[in-house]
């Protein structure tokens, strides 16, 4: 029977902290704050571009499917996702025994799906444009997915937490379809 020391001993990817995590080892208060940091930067965001750019009155005039979800639930739905986003790229950021290729692929992809969901609503409600908004949430949802896989390989626990975002940009794509097919 083989024993094991503490240093041997690994609790795979689900602690964090000092000796958890793989490769990690900074203390869990800066590990924390890091945390802190991207899911409170995450919500921040998204919430800012939502308030500058909310629905109005050219939005309530427009024809809606009779699926569109009331307006109350858009700010819940995305201030949980935007914690998913945010904890799923401190995940990313933990790992150290990762290529810098893996890390640049996932970096990248993480910066266009940030970029490109943070221009949808300027795009949709600043510039009443759905058929532009159209396009940029299709690019979105190419995005979302892309950065779904890369941060899938290099930790799966953050892959897994980026699939309730596709899920709701699914929706949301279908839903801006419609809604430009409906007053075009």
């Amino acid at each position: 029977m083989r024993h094991f020391t503490g240093k041997q001993a690994s609790f795979g990817r689900i602690g964090y902290g000092k000796g958890f995590g793989p490769g990690r080892r900074e203390s869990g208060l800066h590990s924390t704050l890091v945390l802190l940091a991207l899911v409170g930067l995450s919500v921040g965001l998204g919430a800012g571009v939502g308030l500058l750019f909310g629905p109005d009155a050219a939005y309530a005039a427009l024809e809606k499917p009779t699926w569109n979800p009331p307006g109350w639930l858009f700010g819940p739905v995305w201030t949980a996702l935007y914690a998913l986003i945010g904890t799923s790229a401190w995940l990313v950021w933990r790992e150290r025994r990762v290529s810098s290729g893996d890390r640049r692929v996932a970096w990248t992809a993480f910066a266009l799906q940030a970029v490109l969901n943070l221009a949808w609503t300027p795009v949709f409600f600043g510039l009443r444009a759905p058929g532009l908004a159209f396009v940029d949430i299709s690019l979105l949802w190419l995005a979302v997915l892309w950065t779904t896989v890369a941060f899938g390989r290099i930790r799966p626990l953050a892959g897994y937490l980026l699939v309730p975002y596709v899920l709701w940009v699914s929706f949301a794509l279908v839903l801006n379809g419609t809604i430009w097919l409906l007053n075009r």
